[in-house]
């Protein structure tokens, strides 16, 4: 049960331990001998269990910041109608495409739009083998 103070369910500890059993350790944390346990967002702010109030300078803040109510709205209202990815078709997608290329000179009027980081290396794979013409990939880790 979420404690309503707190927003949370379960103890640092807990979490911690749950997420050792059930999650791969390939799924590094930030600060591994002592992890934070963020449990909510607010502008340019994350807090801890505890109540202590980060500047968020490492995370994937959007440029309005955690929770901005127009942000929340409007992501409320699109999940409400449609949530899907960009390989279907919808007026929102070229909509916006176009409208985010009318401020760009005429070399710069494609656009490639990715919702996440594994899309967004899977989009940059598909470009190079399109580019190259080659379809071999080596990847390369520390």
């Amino acid at each position: 049960m979420l404690s309503p103070d707190m927003n949370q369910a379960l103890s640092k500890i807990e979490t911690i331990a749950l997420r050792k059993k059930h999650v791969s350790d390939v799924c590094t944390l930030f600060f591994k001998s002592d992890p934070l346990k963020i449990i909510r967002a607010a502008g340019q702010y994350m807090y801890d269990e505890a109540g202590h109030k980060y500047l968020d300078c490492m995370n994937n803040v959007a440029h309005v910041g955690h929770c901005h109510p127009a942000v929340v709205k409007a992501a409320t209202d699109q999940n409400a109608l449609l949530s899907t990815n960009s390989r279907f078709l919808h007026d929102n997608l070229s909509l916006l495409a176009h409208k985010l290329t009318s401020v760009f000179p005429e070399p710069l009027k494609v656009g490639i739009f990715c919702n996440s980081g594994s899309e967004a290396n899977d989009l940059a794979l598909r470009l190079a083998r399109r580019f190259t013409q080659r379809h071999d990939a080596i990847v390369l880790d520390k």
